[in-house]
């Protein structure tokens, strides 16, 4: 019986549409605990179906190329996802224009603050430098972050992994931090979320709100822009800056 499951288990495996529907079951699965949770943090959906498709694909002996063969549909619908996160932003405009300067102070500030975190934690904890590079765009999506951590010389494909620990942590524990610390403007709430968490900070902000989505919405687009400029910057500053000391 057990032969029997394990043949037909290979035979699925190597078809496309298994990844897919194993990825959706695992993501309404997560939905669904997170709702009898009572929306607890920990229950995060996107956690949930994370932990559950690791499971699956250790468990199975599947290997992530075969998996990612019918996985990579949900992969391809990230990119209108993104594009239609410009619909609330559109919708909110005229805030974004009256919430301007404060906007462009809390963007530069959360994109500073995100990326000397990063750098100083991991050279607190004796870090080698290509971790500390990879590390450091973590609050950025996944395609900049990736680009950004190669051109300083991290690893992309640690830095891709970071990133999604980084906007699952932050779906999961930014709103119980940010009532806790009395911020209950949508705009304030919203911001942060799309500067800590990315993409995932979003949908979590879209839950509570437009408004909060539409600010997490734009503050993904222009933190991804912010750090793609500072952190090649402060890169080649720290780096001058450390030869002069050395030398």
């Amino acid at each position: 019986m057990t032969l029997d499951i394990q043949q037909i288990w290979v035979y699925l495996a190597a078809r496309p549409l298994t990844g897919l529907l194993l990825t959706l079951l695992a993501y309404q699965g997560g939905v669904w605990l997170y709702r009898v949770s009572g929306q607890r943090a920990i229950c995060n959906p996107v956690l949930i179906a994370v932990l559950a498709l690791i499971a699956i694909l250790f468990a199975t002996g599947t290997d992530y190329a075969s998996y990612f063969e019918g996985a990579q549909f949900v992969h391809f619908l990230l990119g209108p996802a993104t594009v239609a996160l410009a619909v609330p932003l559109y919708r909110q405009l005229q805030r974004v224009r009256q919430s301007l300067r404060a906007l462009t102070i809390a963007l530069i500030c959360g994109a500073l603050t995100g990326i000397v975190s990063a750098v100083v934690i991991a050279w607190l904890l004796r870090a080698p430098g290509v971790v500390i590079a990879s590390l450091a765009p973590k609050s950025v999506t996944t395609p900049i972050a990736m680009g950004v951590a190669e051109r300083v010389g991290g690893l992309p494909s640690l830095t891709a992994a970071v990133v999604i620990v980084t906007g699952i942590f932050g779906a999961a524990v930014g709103p119980s931090l940010l009532s806790r610390a009395g911020i209950k403007s949508p705009q304030a709430r919203g911001l942060a979320m799309g500067v800590s968490a990315h993409g995932i900070g979003t949908a979590r902000a879209l839950e509570e709100s437009q408004i909060a989505g539409a600010f997490s919405g734009l503050a993904i687009g222009l933190n991804g822009l912010a750090t793609a400029i500072l952190l090649p910057l402060l890169y080649q500053l720290t780096l001058a800056g450390w030869q002069w000391f050395a030398g």
